[in-house]
């Protein structure tokens, strides 16, 4: 059986990318589970930091049953466009993937990135600003946000700005008892240093989610919240595939370090597409895509399912809270365990 992906090995995204390859290697050398695989899998892995249109006609030319798309919403978006091929989709948050019925999401859309932080903050606060770069990525996050808080009776403002400017935009922007960003990290980065020092009850930055991109802000991160597809220290219990202690364990076996969030939902895109080629009894795309639409499991990345638009539904955005320069989960509540 063939598999191919398609994701950055070089460029600024190069390090997610290769922490997704890794995962679908050590998924295809030791837990594909897959009919007619013969415990053999073939997987190519191609380079989409120069451009997703060659990488994805080299993957093309292998011939592969299964294609796996790159991390990184533009990317993902492009090789959408690109094929008609069935894509599985594991490291392209924007919802607009969910418009193309050959694509299979694993993650939680960016939209509600920022919904468990404005749960968990409804009652204490009143107002909220929601700076954001004006890029796919950026906007949805945003709109996502603006919605939740205006379903919850905040007053809410959003104000884009262009990608490098986060700076400025961040002293611009008006009081407001919750700050939110949602952009690059170079520009979360940027804005992140204006806003420690400005006044907010609750500051959440879609980086401060992550274990390194806010860390040059040491203790001034303190407080402030994001949001995290998957943790490795919060494994959810499987009824596919290994569980998470397997995979960590494997997967630093493998390349020295813990799965970071890129690597877990690669590797539950292996395990959900195995599944799936079960289902349909052999790798023709309308059959694993139609198995995709019947699909609730659970993998040790979270739980699987797609509602009608083929939006990825079953799977939550865990919101941590940086206390003492560790992260801790904060929502949603019956998955926090330091209280």
């Amino acid at each position: 059986m063939r598999a191919a992906l398609v994701t950055p090995l070089s460029g600024p995204l190069e390090g997610f990318g290769r922490a997704g390859a890794e995962a679908l290697r050590l998924w295809a050398g030791s837990a594909a589970d897959l009919p007619g695989a013969r415990g053999r899998v073939e997987l190519s892995v191609h380079d989409s930091g120069p451009g997703v249109a060659p990488a994805l006609r080299a993957a093309l030319d292998g011939g592969p049953d299964l294609l796996f798309g790159p991390y990184g919403t533009r990317d993902a978006l492009a090789m959408a466009r690109g094929t008609g091929r069935l894509v599985w989709n594991h490291g392209g948050a924007s919802g607009r993937l969910s418009r193309h019925d050959h694509v299979v999401s694993v993650l939680s859309p960016a939209s509600s990135y920022f919904e468990g932080a404005l749960e968990m903050l409804r009652g204490e606060v009143r107002t909220v600003t929601v700076l954001h770069a004006e890029t796919v990525f950026g906007r949805e996050v945003a709109v996502g946000a603006q919605r939740k808080a205006e379903a919850l009776g905040l007053a809410v403002r959003r104000t884009g700005f262009a990608p490098g400017t986060a700076a400025a935009a961040a002293r611009r922007a008006p009081p407001a008892d919750v700050m939110m960003v949602a952009a690059g990290f170079e520009d979360e980065r940027a804005a992140g240093r204006v806003l420690a020092e400005r006044p907010w009850r609750a500051c959440a930055l879609v980086g401060a989610g992550e274990e390194d991109v806010l860390a040059g802000l040491g203790e001034a991160r303190d407080g402030w919240l994001g949001p995290a597809q998957w943790l490795a220290d919060r494994p959810w219990e499987p009824d596919e595939g290994p569980d998470g202690d397997w995979f960590v364990r494997r997967y630093g076996e493998l390349t020295g370090t813990v799965p970071p969030y890129p690597a877990a939902q690669a590797f539950a895109a292996g395990l959900i597409a195995a599944r799936c080629a079960r289902e349909a009894g052999g790798f023709d795309d309308r059959a694993l895509r139609a198995a995709a639409a019947a699909l609730a499991c659970t993998t040790m990345f979270g739980p699987f399912r797609l509602d009608r638009s083929g939006a990825q539904v079953g799977h939550p955005v865990l919101t941590v809270r940086w206390q003492g320069g560790r992260r801790r989960v904060v929502w949603p509540p019956e998955l926090v365990r330091d209280r």
